[in-house]
C-alpha cells in the first residue's frame, strides 16, 4: 500500500513537472511578436493640443524602449518590441467610442490607453469594463470614474480630480481670503474640483460669494466676469480646459476688471500655449497648479528624472516638453514596470501588478499611488503663481511651505 502511494505521488510530481514544462513552452509559443498598444489622439477640436502632446509623449517612450530591444515581459521572460496603433478621434466622444471599440474587437490590442482628459476617457471606461480590458488612463481624472472597485481602470499619470484643489483650498484659508468666486465647467473634471474646493473652504467657515457652472464649450466670459466683479471677490477661481482658460483670460484682459487673485488650471500644464494665446502680461501674477517639468519631484525610481527627460525629449523632438508630453511618457514608464512585474499576461494580472507597485514607485510625475477603484492619489498638486521675469513669467511655488520656492505677490498689482 505504501509503495502504491509512493508510485502515485511520484507520478503526480512527474505529471506536474511535465505540465509546467508544457505550460512554459506554450507561454513562450504564444508570446506576441509585438506588443500592441492601442490609443486615440485628437488632431483637431477643443482637446487637440493637449491630446497630441500626450500622444507624442507616449511615442517618445515607445521609441526609447524599442531602441533598447523592447519591453521586458515577465510572463514570457523576454523583451518584446512595442507597436502603437492609434486613431484620430477629432475630439469627438462619438468618434472615440467607435474607435475604442475597434481597437479592442478588431485590432485586439494587448494594452488600451485612453485619449487625453476626462471627456474623451469617459466613453472608454464602460467599453473597457464590458470587454474585460484594463484601461490605462493617463489624464482622465473625473471623479465618477472611480466610484467602485474594478480590475479594468488605472489612472496612471495624474491625481483624481477630487484631490486637485485641496492644497488650493488650504492656501486660501491660510491666507484668510474669505471672498472667493468659483466659475467652473459643467463636466466631471471641473465640477468635481469645484465641489471639493467648496467643501475645503466650508471647513474653514468660508462660503463662496459666487459659485457657478458653465458649459464646457463656453467661450464668452465678459458678462460672467462683470457678474463676478459685482460680488467683490478677493479671489477668482476659474476651472476649465485650455480653451476655457484662454477665453476667460482674454476676456479678463479686455474687461478693465482687476482681481487681487486669479487662478486658472492650465498655465501650469501648458505654459507655452497659454502664453502664446493670451500673452505673458495677461498671465502675470495669476495662480495655477504647477506640474512637471515646470516643477521637479526627487527620488525617481522608474524612468527618466525631470532633467534627463527634458534633455532627451528636446533632443529628439526639437522642442521643450510640457506636462502632457511628460504624462504620455510617464504612461509608458508605468506600463513598462507593470509588464516587468505581472506574472501572467492577462488584464487582471496587469491590474494586480499596478496595485503592487502602488506606494513603491516614483516617477518624474511624483509618487504612484493607485487605489483598487483605479484612482490615482499620488503627489498632490501644489499652488504656484506666475511672476514676471524678463519677457515672460516664471513659476513660483507658494504652497505648501515645504515645496515653496518663493512668496506670493498679493494683492496682484495691475499690469
Amino acid at each position: 500500500m505504501a509503495k502504491s502511494k509512493s508510485r502515485i505521488a511520484a507520478a503526480c510530481v512527474a505529471g506536474a513537472a511535465m505540465s509546467a514544462l508544457a505550460a512554459g513552452s506554450a507561454g513562450a509559443a504564444t508570446a506576441p511578436a509585438v506588443l500592441k498598444i492601442g490609443t486615440l489622439y485628437a488632431s483637431s477640436g477643443s482637446f487637440a493640443v493637449a491630446s497630441e502632446g500626450q500622444y507624442q509623449g507616449l511615442q517618445f517612450w515607445a521609441a526609447g524602449v524599442n531602441k533598447a530591444g523592447g519591453v521586458f515581459v515577465k510572463a514570457f521572460d523576454k523583451k518584446i518590441p512595442v507597436k502603437i496603433i492609434a486613431y484620430d478621434d477629432q475630439s469627438s466622444t462619438a468618434t472615440a467610442t467607435t474607435l475604442y471599440n475597434q481597437l479592442i474587437t478588431q485590432d485586439k490590442v494587448n494594452l488600451l490607453v485612453a485619449d487625453f482628459g476626462s471627456v474623451l476617457t469617459s466613453v472608454a471606461v464602460p467599453l473597457a469594463a464590458e470587454h474585460h480590458m484594463l484601461l490605462i488612463d493617463p489624464t482622465g481624472s473625473g471623479a465618477n470614474f472611480f466610484t467602485k472597485k474594478t480590475h479594468y481602470l488605472a489612472d496612471v499619470s495624474i491625481p483624481a480630480s477630487t484631490v486637485w484643489p485641496i492644497p488650493l483650498g488650504d492656501y486660501l484659508l491660510k491666507q484668510k481670503i474669505k471672498r472667493v468666486a468659483v466659475l467652473y465647467g459643467s463636466n466631471d473634471f471641473d465640477a468635481s474640483q469645484a465641489n471639493t474646493l467648496k467643501a475645503v473652504l466650508a471647513k474653514g467657515g468660508v462660503k463662496p460669494v459666487y459659485f457657478h457652472g458653465v458649459p464646457t464649450s463656453e467661450s464668452n466670459y465678459t458678462v460672467l466676469l462683470h457678474t463676478i466683479a459685482a460680488r467683490r471677490p478677493d479671489a477668482v477661481i476659474e476651472l476649465g480646459y485650455p480653451p476655457n482658460d484662454i477665453a476667460f483670460l482674454r476676456a479678463l484682459s479686455g474687461s478693465g476688471l482687476h482681481f487681487n487673485m486669479t487662478f486658472t488650471i492650465f498655465p501650469g500644464q501648458l505654459l507655452a500655449l497659454l502664453t502664446k494665446n493670451v500673452g505673458a502680461k495677461t498671465l502675470a501674477y495669476t495662480y495655477t497648479y504647477p506640474t512637471p517639468p515646470l516643477v521637479k519631484f526627487s527620488h525617481v525610481t522608474s524612468g527618466l528624472n525631470t532633467d534627463d527627460f527634458v534633455k532627451t525629449y528636446t533632443a529628439a523632438k526639437h522642442e521643450a516638453p510640457n506636462f502632457l508630453n511628460a504624462a504620455g511618457y510617464n504612461t509608458g514608464v508605468i506600463m513598462q514596470d507593470m509588464l516587468k512585474t505581472a506574472p501572467q499576461f492577462t488584464q487582471i494580472s496587469f491590474d494586480r501588478a499596478l496595485l503592487g507597485m502602488s506606494g513603491k514607485t516614483k516617477t518624474l510625475l511624483g509618487a504612484f499611488k493607485m487605489t483598487d477603484h483605479g484612482a490615482q492619489l499620488g503627489e498632490l498638486l501644489p499652488v504656484a503663481q506666475l511672476v514676471p521675469q524678463g519677457k515672460g513669467n516664471k513659476i513660483v511655488v507658494v504652497y505648501p511651505k515645504a515645496k515653496a520656492t518663493g512668496k506670493a505677490v498679493y494683492p496682484a498689482p495691475k499690469t
